[in-house]
């Protein structure tokens, strides 16, 4: 068998980098697999202003980099590949790296949520061409032009707010007159000269013609009324799913596929951990998935120390 790793890190953001962080200075030279897309979700976020340590706030994809070589300094190791499948049923744990395997004492998962579509007839012709689900990406090509943001929470919310630095318009889609979204964040788009908000609203189908995105008919849910929007671009924030499935069922989930702690960071089998938005249902922040990752890191360890000899 080739060497066997005290630790590898699958996935990156700020739980990943944090772990590799903290169990590189525990001089447990971890290996980390980061992905093809390293860095998380915060690499589509333009502007963290909630992160404490930087008052004038930090750009998503900066504060990553300065993550990972911070994390690398002290001795963690990168790669930017994506992990295809891991065996947990043997010791040490198997993973399985574009046909590569590697072996590990122990395990910390990071490997975080990715953002759910509609799904509405017209939607895979138009993904990429108008209809998004990242403003901060893509809002630049939609300069003094009309869009819709679809979704209830503080990321549709942001998303409105944010697409009016270059829209004309923003109207705000949402299926119930219920916002799931932090009260600051409701109010700055609800009091934002470009921003409409339609209540009741779901996107039934999107309309297109040769040129891209004109628009989407929308529909009540109460009488199954319809009437159509004119808009080139869309973005739609309705939430996220975590990525697990290449654990191929081998760590025990909730319904809805995020991983569950066991005790303290522990998953369902010994040794292996788990940390940020792939078991974080509630708080869903930067900081709580940094704060995470350094409790799995110190878990692990612990855990290493006790049971691998």
């Amino acid at each position: 068998m080739s060497d066997v790793h005290n630790v590898i890190i699958i996935g990156s953001g700020p739980a990943g980098y944090t772990a590799g962080l903290y169990s590189a200075r525990a001089m447990l030279e971890p290996l980390m697999f980061a992905g093809y897309m390293s860095g998380g979700q915060l690499m589509l976020t333009s502007d963290i202003e909630n992160f404490p340590g930087y008052p004038e706030g930090i750009g998503g994809p900066e504060m990553m980099m300065q993550l990972r070589e911070q994390a690398e300094r002290f001795g963690l190791t990168v790669q930017d590949k994506n992990v295809e499948a891991v065996d947990t049923q043997s010791r040490p744990f198997k993973v399985t790296v574009e046909g590569e395997d590697f072996f590990a004492h122990s395990l910390i998962i990071c490997t975080g949520a990715e953002s759910i579509w509609l799904d509405a007839p017209g939607e895979a012709d138009q993904k990429g061409r108008g209809i998004s689900t990242c403003a901060t990406c893509d809002g630049a090509f939609f300069r003094e032009e009309e869009v819709l943001v679809i979704g209830g929470g503080d990321s549709a919310c942001e998303e409105a707010t944010f697409l009016t630095r270059f829209a004309s318009k923003v109207t705000l889609i949402h299926r119930r007159d219920v916002f799931r979204a932090s009260t600051i964040m409701y109010e700055r788009a609800a009091n934002h000269p470009k921003i409409e908000i339609k209540t009741f609203r779901q996107v039934k189908e999107w309309l297109s013609d040769e040129k891209g995105l004109t628009g989407a008919v929308l529909e009540d849910p109460r009488d199954g009324s319809t009437e159509e929007i004119a808009a080139t671009g869309a973005f739609i924030a309705i939430g996220h799913k975590p990525i697990t499935s290449f654990l191929g069922g081998q760590i025990d989930t909730d319904d809805n596929g995020y991983i569950i702690h066991q005790s303290h960071t522990m998953t369902s089998v010994d040794g292996v951990f788990a940390a940020g938005d792939v078991v974080d249902t509630r708080y869903k922040q930067a900081i709580t998935a940094a704060g995470m990752g350094c409790q799995a890191a110190m878990d692990a360890e612990k855990w290493l120390e006790e049971n691998v000899h």
